[in-house]
């Protein structure tokens, strides 16, 4: 019996409120390796954010980070809009592009409040977490 979203969500969860830094559960048709990265929450493979702001880049940007590895879009189909560009004001909620991982597309919001004045991924690019996705100048 396959995995469904609902169940990988809670594997997430689970392993979140454990002390377990890796796992790997394979079905039919799924497999789902989550390993943690120096002590991250297993939520971030989710797409959710900890709470805490990314560190400042050296020239008072902040970076918005991929939270796990996967595919980077922009737009939410091909041809669509982008989710933002250069110039875009954003909020925490602000969903500012798409990371595919294993055919599951999870929204990633911005998490800061800001203007984005720098675009750091090419569309349909490989990310790792952490790697920065735009650069946004925080509202002063």
């Amino acid at each position: 019996m396959p995995l469904s979203d609902d169940d990988v969500r809670e594997i997430l969860r689970l392993i979140d409120e454990s002390d377990v830094a890796e796992l790997r559960v394979e079905t039919e048709g799924l497999v789902v390796h989550v390993v943690r990265d120096g002590g991250a929450p297993a939520a971030a493979a989710e797409g959710e954010l900890d709470g805490a702001a990314p560190p400042a880049a050296d020239d008072g940007l902040l970076p918005i980070p991929a939270p796990m590895l996967g595919t980077f879009y922009r737009a939410p189909s091909p041809g669509a809009t982008p989710f933002v560009d250069v110039g875009a004001r954003v909020e925490e909620d602000t969903v500012v592009c798409l990371i595919e991982v294993m055919k599951m597309m999870n929204a990633v919001p911005a998490g800061v409040a800001g203007t984005i004045v720098e675009i750091r991924a090419a569309n349909s690019e490989l990310v790792e977490a952490g790697d920065p996705l735009f650069l946004v100048r925080l509202d002063s």
